[in-house]
């Protein structure tokens, strides 16, 4: 039977408050529910840690037939994943000034680098280089894009890194962006500059496949996602759409694993995979990620990329999959750190599409030093960190930057992710009430049919706790960055990664230095029997919320300083 809560129903929860909702259900109700075992109950309240006395359970059974008999006709309501909640998050705490009204040019340093005869030089250059080329007439969009596109055609099936490859529109736009170049029409420092795009965004005429078997063959977008719109209309170049880990988790998709171009041997971690992959590889100038809980952070650990994560709002994720809509971030990852901030300049700006969307500007100045910053570290951090975490430390300080202990509050990460489970359950309930989670490759007990089954035992009242917990956490992230301009340490140190994820606050990785060691699995454990390469490392600064100019100016800094981030992978 399926319950409408009808006028009838509503008018009569007017007249009696929320007694008189629920006497008008079932007064609304055709036939009565079917009944709920009194055997059930004993087990439910142990999954939700509860003890009931017979009489209360005994009171109890009737209005929760009722009750799940609306919670049936809520699942067979279509929800298309489009659909948000009405309860949206702003990183922003009451009482607060932030500076929003960022704003101004955003000048490109001096950039004398002689145009390269090999054209795998010019694969792998910065997009500051790439853009003078370009503004010079010294390369067209047309013969960059050619580039790309051999590389991709030569080393992407080996990687496993894009999922559609997309050179007619590629071309077209190349020839368009070069037209603009000789009619004076130029859109910015973009233009002409190919890149890839993660596939859970849409871009007109291709499919998104969102990494996963039961979606591999969607039909095409009709329409550009935000992020597609926003990078056309700056002139960038579409080459194709980049592998993630399905539903946007780990690296294996629905036709392969994306692979780490310092070592083929092993994945490339994720979920923004073949974003990280690409362009490692040299395979794009730069390109579109996504996290929720890494994905922008991980694979760049991994593939020695730079991953700029930015405030929750700050870039729209209209026409992307939605799997955490409370905690989904959109960034650039890119092969230095001025490159980002390039993309975030083109992204950056309020969406009425995407109701997170904030109104909030952005503005770089890459010729100021960092000097007289003072950027925060946890020294515990550091007791046992790996010599390429304690050499980026040691950078920030010899660039200027003064160093600030500070300790960060023991905030509980683990009951903070009861949110991100429990959103990513509801935004792909169909999987799970279908049983076509089973289509899915990966299995394993943290893979996502297992987790999203799990979730469903989450009780809504430990939901919501979780997040007044989150709200807990983003006050005490308020507090700790007092007095600081930025924080340092490794990726994952203190939980970082996950309570900056959960309070909006922006986090920057980027390439730190090197390490020998054998392939690894996704958890990063050795994998038994693989020879050991030389793989890069990266480490983390984070900032306060909407300052990611500070994050671009500090970080470039250091990678000047570092002078690693230009060795390439050996394909």
């Amino acid at each position: 039977m399926t319950i409408d809560v009808s006028r009838r129903a509503m008018m009569g929860a007017g007249a009696a408050g929320l007694a008189g909702f629920a006497a008008a259900l079932r007064a609304d109700a055709q036939t009565p529910p079917p009944p709920v075992p009194a055997e059930a109950l004993p087990g439910a309240e142990a999954l939700a840690g509860v003890s009931y006395t017979e009489a209360e359970r005994s009171q109890m059974l009737a209005g929760l037939a009722e009750r799940l008999d609306v919670i049936r006709a809520l699942r067979a309501m279509e929800k298309p994943n489009s659909l948000a909640p009405a309860l949206t998050f702003d990183p922003r705490l009451p009482g607060v000034a932030y500076d929003l009204a960022q704003g101004g040019d955003h000048p490109m340093p001096p950039e004398t680098a002689r145009f390269p005869d090999n054209p795998d030089d010019v694969a792998f250059a910065s997009i500051p280089q790439l853009s003078r080329w370009l503004h010079r007439g010294e390369i067209t969009s047309r013969a960059l894009t050619e580039i790309y596109l051999e590389r991709i055609a030569r080393y992407g099936a080996g990687l496993q890194c894009f999922i559609t490859v997309t050179p007619e529109r590629a071309r077209a736009e190349a020839d368009g962006a070069d037209r603009g170049f000789r009619q004076g029409r130029v859109r910015g420092w973009l233009h002409g500059v190919p890149y890839g795009l993660k596939d859970l965004f849409d871009a007109e005429g291709a499919p998104s496949t969102w990494g996963a078997e039961p979606y591999a063959n969607r039909p095409p977008a009709t329409q550009d996602s935000a992020v597609a719109r926003k990078l056309r209309e700056a002139g960038a170049v579409l080459l194709g759409k980049t592998a993630l880990g399905a539903l946007a988790y780990g690296d294996i998709w629905h036709d392969g694993v994306c692979k780490n171009p310092w070592n083929p041997m092993e994945g490339s971690s994720g979920s923004s995979a073949g974003s990280a992959s690409a362009t490692a590889a040299g395979l794009c100038a730069f390109a579109i990620g996504t996290e929720t809980l890494g994905s922008i952070v991980s694979p760049s650990h991994r593939c020695g990329t730079t991953g700029l994560r930015p405030t929750f709002g700050r870039i729209s994720r209209a026409g992307a999959m939605a799997l955490c809509w409370s905690l989904d971030k959109v960034g650039p990852i890119c092969r230095r750190v001025l490159d980002t901030a390039h993309v975030l300049a083109a992204l950056n700006g309020a969406d009425p599409a995407d109701a997170s969307s904030l109104d909030a500007g952005f503005e770089f100045h890459p010729m100021r030093t960092p000097a007289g910053m003072r950027v925060g570290y946890d020294p515990r951090w550091f007791e046992d960190a790996a010599d390429h975490d304690r050499a980026f430390l040691e950078a920030a300080r010899a660039v200027g930057a003064t160093l600030i202990e500070r300790a960060i509050p023991d905030i509980p990460v683990a009951q903070l992710a009861i949110g991100l489970f429990v959103e990513a359950a509801a935004a792909f309930e169909e999987l799970t009430l279908n049983n076509w989670d089973d289509q899915l490759d990966w299995q394993d007990d943290s893979a996502w049919p297992n987790t999203f089954r799990q979730a469903r035992f989450v009780t809504a009242i430990d939901y919501v706790q979780a997040d007044r917990l989150r709200r807990r956490a983003m006050i005490q992230m308020h507090e700790a960055f007092d007095g600081l301009d930025a924080m340092i340490g490794p990726n994952f140190a203190g939980g970082m990664l996950t309570i900056t994820n959960f309070t909006g606050h922006p986090q920057l990785a980027m390439r730190s230095g090197f390490i020998d060691s054998p392939a690894r699995s996704l958890q990063n454990r050795p994998i038994e029997g693989t020879p050991v390469r030389r793989v890069p490392r990266a480490s983390s600064l984070w900032a306060p919320l909407f300052e990611e100019r500070t994050l671009i100016r500090l970080g470039h800094a250091i990678e000047t300083r570092l002078g690693v981030a230009a060795e390439r992978p050996a394909l």
